[in-house]
């Protein structure tokens, strides 16, 4: 997309979905239903938000045209041939915006030069086996189509004409791919004529956020046509959940994912405050609290995690929060300001929360049983150099100690009493203790849980269940390059491939997942990125300076690498990542040298 120079036949690279309708199949038979048959509907409309979802296939979303007319188009000579070198990047200027230039085995490729997931300069990323990947959260671009091949993001890049003539390097672009900077794949639209009027879908998602909206939307992209539908606890569409804890004050309609016109546009209906009580896997059909049943082909379930919350007296005082949605947030910054804020739990939550109230509140302090912050995850040394950021920031820290008791007047949070006999003055406290897997409706539904509750799948993203699959926060699943260990990982990243995985298995794509891990977390503008999964390392060998807080550190379990994090060293976590996803290990002796040219040096 975004090249000027011909146009395919409309649809020609979109499947045809033969479309089934009121297929009764015999009980046996239901296993090996295909997706493109819609089973037996009843015409009841479900009134999801007081409003019947039924969408129109002549609703279009507004986007660029794919095939702009030669006025839209811009050319210009960027460089001579020899100017880069194989596996060489560089950003170039065409008037109405940068291009990334890449050349890879002599070829020259065009693309858009920005991430689409939050505008990282991909310049600074990996150029690996085909692909870049993303310096800040670790997305990964196709250097051929420029399509997104492993998360976080919903978008693609535009990819842009290439041209030799006499040495001189020629790109010929859209000027409005150029000012877009992303590209959405051409998606299916619904064409099943009872959406919206049936009480039966044929894919049904439980849960909508990373895994749930990525899982609708790859189907979509595989030209699957025909009715899905999407339900949510929450009262927003799909949101960048990460952003919540990260940035309080931001408000709901800025962390949508996609605008209301794109689920329309699609058909990809989505039912809000929507709470689903029980799941009838013999008869492929859910209940939800309001009494509304909906029978299903394929079900993905992706319910998420729900916040632990205190146990001790007085917790269910005012003014004592866990952070779960954009209301909650925002919130919690409004009665900070210039007040006493007590956080309780110093992992990713907890301290992203006191690190963004810090400016805003009159005081803000972290209650935590362990004796650094992050150190389970991070170790005792990164801890200790995280720690003293915050304490140079005026954020006082209670370690090695709970709280025993919230005291108030008239109702209303004014102290929190700690296990160590502390009295902390509270106006305000936020819970970060962790989450638990939200599969409570699941209890008695014949789908398999372990005993935490989470959802164990295969690589397929398969539960015990034939046609059901789990993905996101409430899975346990093989991680491809530990040995296939069960495994789980709630980060925003994994939530986005596995949904994807899933939808692939719905159409019998025998997708696996293999994605690396990869998070990231910002305090006081300066961001912490790490690649892999150090459950259980044993030992954690440190590059940089800690106290200048520019730093990598490899988390190693023997005599292998198993994950590395740091600071203020773009992009060598996603070198990492881009290392340990080709296959191959990473010994403790390479990263102990300090000789780092191995991962810093372009290419691969």
């Amino acid at each position: 997309m975004g090249g000027c120079f011909s146009k395919p036949k409309p649809g020609a690279d979109l499947p045809t979905v033969e479309l089934k309708i009121e297929v009764v199949l015999p009980e046996k038979e239901r296993g090996k239903e295909e997706l493109s048959a819609s089973g037996k509907g009843s015409p009841r409309a479900y009134q999801g938000n007081g409003t019947a979802r039924h969408f129109h296939t002549e609703e279009r979303l507004p986007t660029p045209h794919p095939y702009p007319s030669p006025q839209d188009c811009v050319e210009a000579a960027v460089c001579h041939v020899k100017d880069l070198e194989n596996g060489q990047m560089r950003e170039v200027e065409l008037g109405w915006g940068k291009v990334l230039l890449v050349k890879d085995n002599g070829e020259f490729h065009a693309l858009g030069h920005k991430c689409p997931h939050y505008g990282a300069p991909l310049v600074k990323g990996v150029l690996s086996r085909g692909r870049v990947r993303c310096p800040w959260h670790g997305a990964c671009f196709n250097i051929s189509t420029g399509d997104l091949e492993d998360f976080p993001g919903l978008d693609s890049l535009h990819k842009f004409q290439v041209k030799i003539e006499k040495e001189k390097v020629y790109v010929r672009a859209s000027k409005q791919a150029l000012q877009l900077q992303r590209r959405t794949k051409v998606m299916a639209k619904c064409i099943s004529p009872s959406a919206g009027y049936s009480s039966s879908t044929n894919v049904l998602i439980v849960g909508a956020g990373a895994a749930g909206l990525v899982c609708a939307e790859t189907l979509r992209q595989e030209g699957f046509s025909d009715r899905i539908v999407l339900c949510t606890l929450d009262r927003h569409l799909p949101y960048d959940r990460p952003k919540l804890s990260k940035s309080l004050d931001t408000q709901p309609e800025q962390l949508a994912l996609r605008p209301k016109e794109f689920f329309r546009a699609y058909g990809i209906e989505v039912l809000t405050e929507a709470q689903v009580v029980t799941v009838d896997v013999r008869n492929k059909k859910v209940v939800f609290k309001d009494g509304f049943k909906l029978e299903y082909s394929k079900l993905l379930l992706a319910p998420g995690s729900s916040p632990r919350t205190l146990s001790c007296k007085g917790k269910e005082m005012e003014n004592v929060f866990t952070i779960r949605t954009p209301e909650d947030a925002n919130r919690v910054v409004r009665l900070a300001r210039g007040r006493n804020v007590v956080i309780v739990g110093a992992g990713f939550l907890g301290m992203e929360v006191a690190a963004y109230l810090t400016e805003k509140a009159h005081s803000v302090s972290v209650v935590e049983l362990e004796e650094t912050p992050f150190r389970r995850f991070l170790g005792e040394r990164v801890g200790r150099a995280l720690m003293k950021m915050f304490e140079n920031n005026r954020v006082k820290f209670y370690m090695q100690t709970e709280v025993s008791e919230l005291r108030g007047q008239e109702g209303k949070l004014k102290e929190v009493v700690l296990k160590s006999s502390k009295v902390v003055r509270a106006d305000v406290c936020v819970v970060g203790i962790g989450a638990v897997a939200a599969t409570g409706f699941l209890r008695q539904s014949g789908i398999g849980l372990d005993s935490r509750g989470f959802i164990p799948v295969n690589k397929m993203m398969q539960t015990n269940v034939p046609g059901v699959f789990a993905a996101g926060d409430a899975v346990t699943f093989p991680l491809a390059w530990r040995n296939n260990r069960k495994v789980n990982i709630p980060h925003w990243q994994m939530a986005h491939a596995q949904g994807r995985v899933a939808a692939q298995n719905m159409l019998a794509q025998e997708a696996e997942m293999n994605t690396v891990p990869y998070l990231w977390t910002a305090m006081f503008g300066k961001s912490l990125r790490y690649a892999g999964y150090g459950e259980g390392f044993d030992d954690v060998v440190i590059q940089g300076d800690l106290e200048e807080l520019k730093f990598v550190a490899f988390y190693t379990k023997g005599d292998e690498v198993i994950a590395v994090a740091s600071m203020n060293y773009d992009p060598i976590v996603s070198k990492v990542a881009e290392v340990l996803a080709s296959g191959r290990a990473i010994r403790k002796r390479e990263v102990e040298t300090g000789d780092m040219s191995w991962l810093t040096g372009k290419g691969s």
